[in-house]
């Protein structure tokens, strides 16, 4: 490759587990994060996401699913965050032009995803926050073949339809004040 890939800066881990109430209850407990959203998967499980930051939606993901004959220490995924969608595209064509092994490309309304796995078989997220929050999970297809400002409409007019709906700045108010922080600059 002869470009430098985009700026991917890691910040968040999905860990299956056995139990997600126990867990849970542990990560808010002992490590002070707060429950940003919480459902059902598109597969099946639980979920939960926590943070203690004004500005993530989640720093930690838990699933449900977790089996004994799973080992120890499984990781759900690694995620990096992108600058931009843009970013995300691009990333979209190395992955292309490497072979790498896609999961699948998401459009969660608040965010773009691509899951991905490295050599080893470890999954990966890629993604790129978009300025607007709904309920998580979200787990809609996306194209990243389209063009960015149709990616955009598609998800600007799905989030307008779900009731939880709110911009990313205000997002942001609200999870500042429930993880007891300042609001972020220009929120």
């Amino acid at each position: 490759m002869t470009t430098a890939p985009p700026n991917a800066q890691f910040k968040h881990v999905g860990i299956y587990v056995r139990n997600l109430e126990a867990m849970a209850a542990f990560y808010k407990r002992v490590l002070g994060l707060v429950v940003t959203d919480s459902g059902v998967t598109d597969r099946g499980g639980k979920i939960v996401f926590l943070s203690r930051s004004p500005t993530e939606h989640h720093q930690i993901v838990l699933v449900e699913g977790r089996s004994d004959g799973m080992g120890e220490g499984l990781i759900n995924q690694l995620s990096f965050r992108l600058d931009s969608l843009g970013d995300l595209k691009t990333f979209n064509e190395i992955i292309k032009a490497e072979g790498v092994r896609v999961d699948r490309t998401m459009n969660h309304g608040n965010a773009w995803s691509i899951y991905c796995f490295d050599p080893e078989g470890n999954r990966l997220e890629l993604y790129a926050g978009s300025p607007w929050y709904i309920a998580q999970p979200c787990a809609e297809p996306l194209d990243l073949d389209e063009p960015e400002d149709v990616i955009v409409a598609k998800t600007h007019e799905m989030v307008l339809a779900d009731p939880t709906y709110a911009s990313k700045e205000e997002w942001d108010r609200k999870q500042a004040a429930a993880v007891g922080a300042a609001s972020p600059a220009g929120s």
